[in-house]
């Protein structure tokens, strides 16, 4: 169970008097279970329709505990059950129906017995093709033309990482900006020199012999993600000299 902060002061005070969070607290409340989760992860979730906080009349988020607790829900089924937010809106919706509604199979499902074997790399979670279009919305040309500018490849067996239904998502909602999936291929170059710095550095962990060192790795990558990210992130704002709620 997610638990809000107390104390503060300013308007983050008045906020949480009236039971209400801003943006930054509830990322702050969140990232105490999920340390990769950022403001634009929850902006993005609030546009596919996934949460929805009020708003001031100046236009700044404000989140209830419900809200909260949702988003939690929310992360927990990606992170645990690989699902694409399409699936999981659909479990979330049947849920507020009062249905029953048991979490459908995407996918490698993570359970408490699953132990990976020393020696292997991390389970990737998969999803075919079609699951792949009908988790993002999309058709098959569209596929086909993202594909081409490299902004998203299937694995050696023809399926999809689950994380393919984010990009698919995202490229998708830049689209109804104007931004062509061309317009793209630079900032995919720019993730895969990321990727590559990233993985420079946790490259001799992953060499070493001692299996614990090696299992360090994982982590020490998903630091590094989520710090790159952040920067990323942070870049872009400072460019565009804008500064988000």
């Amino acid at each position: 169970m997610l638990q809000t902060p107390s104390g503060g002061a300013g308007s983050g005070t008045a906020a949480r008097d009236s039971g209400l969070m801003s943006i930054g607290a509830v990322l702050n409340v969140l990232r105490d279970e999920f340390p990769e989760v950022t403001i634009s992860k929850i902006r993005f979730l609030e546009s596919e329709g996934l949460v929805e906080p009020r708003r001031t009349p100046s236009g700044y988020r404000k989140f209830s505990a419900e809200d909260v607790e949702r988003l939690g829900h929310i992360l927990r089924m990606q992170r645990d059950h690989y699902l694409p937010l399409k699936v999981i809106r659909e479990h979330l919706d049947a849920m507020e129906r009062g249905e029953a509604a048991p979490l459908p199979l995407v996918g490698r499902q993570r359970t408490a017995e699953d132990v990976p074997a020393p020696l292997e790399g991390p389970t990737v979670a998969r999803i075919g093709r079609a699951e792949l279009l009908a988790a993002a919305d999309i058709d098959e040309g569209a596929l086909k033309e993202w594909e081409s500018y490299g902004l998203i490849a299937p694995l050696e067996d023809g399926a999809y990482d689950a994380e393919a239904v984010t990009v698919a998502s995202l490229v998708a909602e830049l689209g109804r900006f104007g931004i062509e999936p061309r317009h793209l291929r630079v900032m995919k170059a720019a993730a895969d020199r990321e990727a590559g710095l990233v993985d420079q550095v946790v490259a001799p962990l992953k060499r070493h012999r001692n299996p614990q060192t090696r299992a360090h790795a994982e982590a020490r990558t998903k630091e590094l993600a989520a710090l790159t990210m952040s920067l990323h992130a942070a870049l872009v704002k400072s460019a565009l000299g804008v500064r988000l709620p």
